[in-house]
């Protein structure tokens, strides 16, 4: 099954924070994604490895006392990243890093991609000090992407298991956005796609209808961040969620 349009890779906020924070107020799983880690990274110290790291756009939000180790697969460009120099790649089998190595582990929109998560985990569980800390995000409510790489999705109660199973307390775990955005994230998905469809004939449909859409979805957009501002909407039914999770002291 083709990809009708990739995901665009994350960068750094302070590469350009104009454009990014444009992106944020359209893409809203990277809004919910932004804030979630920007309230948890700051409090990290010591080292912090960034499993899935892409571009390492989340190394400029930490601490400056940090020491920041990204690491990916070396079949990332499948996930439309390019290499960057401050990136260990590996088979994506076993973390080249010691016992007990760091502090803290980063592991952001990354286990929906894993085919066996439960032995990732348990390897990022290997590499945490004793006590250390997993932050995680994941997706709920997202189309299929990264063909064929996408295996799961997990509720709350899904990914709470996976992470006992794999040795960790789960500490917090809190809904990234709400239905108000869901219903948002999904229609600009669909405007997207009809205004870029696979062939020209289609267009004949497809753009009056994507265009008509426009009006709709905007007004959507602008209500999901009323929602997620004012906190309201309901939470059965969000993005993604965000997670603490820390490794239990055998």
């Amino acid at each position: 099954m083709p990809e009708s349009f990739k995901p665009i890779a994350v960068r750094s906020p302070n590469e350009n924070r104009p454009l990014f924070f444009l992106r944020c107020c359209v893409d809203l799983q990277l809004l919910t994604i932004f804030r979630f880690l920007k309230a948890q990274l700051r409090n990290c110290e010591g080292r912090l490895l960034d499993v899935g790291a892409g571009e390492g756009p989340w190394k400029d939000m930490l601490p400056p006392a940090v020491t920041y180790v990204g690491v990916d697969v070396a079949m990332a460009g499948d996930f439309g990243m390019t290499r960057q120099s401050g990136i260990i790649y590996y088979d994506g089998v076993k973390l080249p890093f010691a016992d007990s190595s760091f502090e803290q582990v980063l592991c952001t929109e990354v286990l929906e991609h894993v085919s066996s998560p439960v032995s990732l985990l348990q390897d990022i569980h290997r590499v945490l000090a004793p006590g250390g800390l997993l932050i995680l995000t994941v997706p709920w409510s997202a189309r299929v992407h990264h063909l064929p790489h996408d295996y799961f999705r997990y509720t709350n109660f899904g990914l709470g298991t996976v992470l006992e199973e794999a040795g960790f307390s789960v500490q917090c775990m809190e809904e990234r956005g709400n239905d108000v955005a869901v219903v948002a994230n999904k229609m600009i998905v669909v405007v997207m796609r009809l205004l870029r469809p696979a062939r020209p004939v289609r267009m004949l449909w497809a753009w009056p209808l994507g265009l008509g859409m426009v009006l709709v979805s905007g007004v959507f957009l602008i209500a999901a961040h009323i929602t997620l501002f004012f906190k309201l909407g309901a939470k059965e039914d969000p993005l993604g969620y965000g997670v603490l999770a820390k490794k239990m002291l055998s």
